[in-house]
């Protein structure tokens, strides 16, 4: 065991004096080429921005209001079981909506928007579906549904853009009728009122590649023909949006499910019939009413960022909500984005370590610095409506910087190691040569700069040693000794290439000393002195006092060297 952990010393050792601090920057050439590909194929930093999202917009500490203008009439579960003596199981005959629907517009609201798709005839009240046509017509501001099925399915269908009222042509080509018009399949209303109100808009919600709804998609672009949804639809006839809204809107949640203002469909049309009112006569004036469904039987439930069932009619409540305000999410996304800023982190953390800074101090900074974008990130999305997508390239950094810290320790600990495998690995007679290095200067020298120099010294060396710090700040006998560096190299006793190799490392360095401590930042005053002693140990003997023995001999060679200058 303990010659394989002698391999494996040796090996990190090799590495060090071959690479030296190239490493990190081929480290750094290598995360690179990772994060080009996981920006154009993996997407795996797509997905820790999206779960960052997740988090940080369900426990903002600032959250928007839901706009009180918006109710949404619920067909919740205790309206099917209280209309279902009456008029059956869902869905009830569209004369239960025409009258519902006949009595909101007398309230005046702003808009009454349908979240139910009216796609197919009621084959068993006719009469039904005619009164519910008839009360449509006699409206001005109700909005319904239309549905975009999968474009694999388009050649199966009849229907063209430029048959659907209200949608317009928006190509670069002014002329429309030169535009060849491809099939699209897609769900229209049944009633002929619903359509010639021109009030329709596509009430699809899609989620994200791990099935959490986090934007609405705003209008669709069928070669050229564009298909607004129904948020852009209310909010071009109300005319309060903004004519720049992105085609993907990233939503601004209000909060949790149901934090919108709500009312019971059966409690509302019951109190409409009754003689004896109970609401308010004005209880939806002005405001924009969205007849939906909460009601888990009904299947239109969605998992969001906010919730792993949301109702789909307050997602689209929600929409509504932000194009109204203007106040959905930006954010800049996007590939470019996401490659910029992971490799700017992953450069600068590399040029911090070939730099040799500081390690505890880089530590520090690097880890401030990630913290204080996340920190960032999370006030910008409770003070504004910006969403700062720093966790990629946060991810980025945070595994080059483990990989590189990891890389530094485990040579600085081989490098401590060798000596003693050199010598326990059964070498008897082993050669150790000494170099104590004395640095007097009339000013302190900081750890940063014995840091440096330490780095700077194993740059040079060619040859495996041991390098440490001897301080003279420290108390009781030893702040007899002044600062010193004690560097020492083990080799075989009877290996002569070795033994050149070692004592040229040693002269080499000595001629040396003067411009690494310049290069280290140390003072200009200081002055260098050293001596080179070597002796042999022996694993028969005790280690420890055979240590003592060589470096009390090299001290006193140094100081009988001093003498006689």
């Amino acid at each position: 065991m303990n010659k394989l952990l002698l391999l494996v010393n040796q090996w990190l050792a090799n590495i060090t004096r071959r690479l030296h601090n190239n490493f990190y920057l081929y480290l750094s050439a290598l995360l690179t080429i990772f994060v080009l590909l996981d920006a154009s194929l993996f997407h795996v930093g797509e997905n820790m921005r999206d779960r960052a999202f997740d988090m940080m917009v369900k426990n903002r500490i600032i959250v928007p209001k839901p706009d009180p203008d918006i109710v949404i009439i619920d067909i919740n579960e205790a309206s099917l079981s209280a209309m279902a003596g009456e008029y059956g199981r869902w869905p009830w005959p569209r004369q239960v909506l025409g009258e519902f629907l006949e009595n909101i517009e007398a309230q005046q609201p702003k808009a009454v928007v349908f979240d139910i798709l009216f796609s197919d005839p009621d084959v068993y009240n006719p009469d039904s579906d005619a009164y519910f046509n008839e009360v449509i017509t006699g409206t001005e501001n109700t909005f319904f549904p239309m549905l975009r099925l999968a474009p694999e399915s388009d050649h199966l269908s009849k229907i063209t853009p430029d048959m659907i009222p209200g949608v317009n042509y928006g190509g670069t080509d002014n002329d429309s009728t030169t535009k060849p018009k491809q099939p699209i399949a897609i769900v229209l209303p049944y009633f002929e009122a619903a359509l010639n109100s021109k009030h329709l808009g596509t009430h699809n919600i899609y989620p994200d590649k791990d099935g959490i709804v986090r934007e609405y998609r705003l209008w669709h672009d069928e070669n050229g023909w564009i298909l607004p949804s129904l948020p852009l639809a209310v909010g071009n006839y109300l005319q309060m949006n903004n004519p720049s809204l992105p085609q993907n809107m990233l939503i601004n949640w209000r909060g949790k499910p149901f934090t919108y203002q709500y009312a019971t469909f059966s409690d509302v049309y019951t109190d409409m019939a009754s003689k004896v009112k109970k609401r308010p006569a004005d209880e939806f004036k002005n405001k924009i009413v969205i007849i939906g469904s909460t009601a888990p039987s009904l299947f239109d439930l969605k998992a969001t960022a906010m919730a792993k069932a949301h109702p789909g009619v307050e997602i689209l409540a929600t929409a509504i909500d932000n194009v109204k305000h203007n106040d959905y999410l930006k954010v800049w996304r996007g590939t470019l984005p996401y490659v910029l800023m992971s490799l700017t982190l992953i450069w600068l953390t590399a040029l911090a370590f070939f730099r040799n800074v500081d390690r505890d101090r880089l530590t520090t900074v690097f880890s401030s610095s990630q913290i204080t974008l996340l920190a960032l990130s999370y006030t910008a999305i409770n003070l504004t409506n910006t969403y700062l997508d720093f966790t990629g390239p946060i991810a980025w950094a945070v595994m080059y910087f483990s990989i590189a810290k990891i890389y530094a320790l485990a040579n600085e600990r081989a490098m401590q190691r060798i000596l003693a495998g050199d010598v326990e690995s059964g070498k008897k007679g082993s050669n150790i040569l000494l170099m104590p290095i004395i640095m007097e200067s009339q000013f302190p020298f900081s750890d940063s700069m014995l840091k440096k120099l330490r780095h700077k010294i194993e740059q040079q060396l060619q040859q495996p040693a041991t390098i440490a710090f001897i301080k003279g700040t420290q108390s009781g006998i030893w702040g007899l000794f002044t600062d010193m560096i004690v560097i020492s190299w083990a080799y075989a006793h009877d290996n002569h290439i070795e033994t050149a190799k070692v004592q040229q490392d040693a002269s080499l360095l000595g001629t040396q000393l003067n411009l690494l401590m310049q290069d280290s930042g140390m003072p200009d005053d200081v002055v260098v002195r050293y001596t080179q002693h070597i002796g042999a140990l022996n694993t028969e003997k005790p280690m420890a006092s055979q240590w003592r023995g060589l470096f009390a001999q090299a001290i006193i060679k140094l100081d009988i060297l001093e003498r006689d200058q």
